[in-house]
């Protein structure tokens, strides 16, 4: 698992970049309709569930691979709702984004807890997880009137989100490297010791 996951470490980083890029767009054009933010929404939601079910299909048998599945399938569907029913009201919105970042939130905890033995600084992708459920429980917690201030906030979430998993990203990438380097220095000093 650990092999497979520093191989496609720019899946994490590609997800990590959707993330940034919608949420410098929401703060770019923070006076986007209701309409606009429904399909930007559903478009990153759709994108992030493919490629989170993509990443699920290309893994290994095992618990975090079926939490990726199941988190993927979530964005798609939530995704296709959104973009089928942009007109939706903004306090329904807020609702269905804030039980999905609760849920992948939960699901990104549960596969970094799992990943704990195959993966040093697995806390990274708990950490996105962690930000995930706190912003889910604010909008909860703070249903905001005006749609400036929900733009506001998942462009916040959707940055800081992007950065967790960039950085996760890159940090797989660098443990990747550093095994294949001692696995091409053990490959090299073994004639020495024949």
């Amino acid at each position: 698992m650990f092999d497979l996951m520093t191989r496609h470490w720019w899946v994490l980083a590609l997800r990590g970049a959707f993330a940034i890029l919608f949420g410098v767009v929401a703060w770019v054009w923070p006076h986007i309709t209701l309409w606009v933010l429904v399909v930007l929404f559903g478009a990153y939601a759709l994108v992030d569930g493919v490629t989170a079910v993509a990443q699920a299909v290309r893994g290994t048998t095992g618990g975090p691979r079926g939490l990726l599945a199941v988190s993927g399938a979530a964005g798609i569907v939530l995704g296709i709702v959104a973009m089928a029913w942009p007109g939706v009201t903004a306090l329904a919105l807020l609702m269905l984004i804030a039980a999905w970042a609760v849920v992948t939130g939960v699901l990104e905890i549960v596969a970094a807890v799992s990943l704990r033995r195959e993966l040093r600084g697995e806390w990274m992708y708990a950490v996105t997880g962690a930000i995930s459920i706190v912003f889910g429980i604010l909008l909860f917690a703070w249903p905001v009137s005006g749609a400036l201030a929900v733009v506001w906030l998942i462009g916040l979430f959707a940055i800081l989100f992007g950065a967790a998993l960039v950085g996760a990203a890159l940090r797989l990438r660098g443990l990747g490297k550093r095994a294949e380097g001692r696995g091409a220095g053990m490959g090299a000093a073994s004639p020495h010791w024949r």
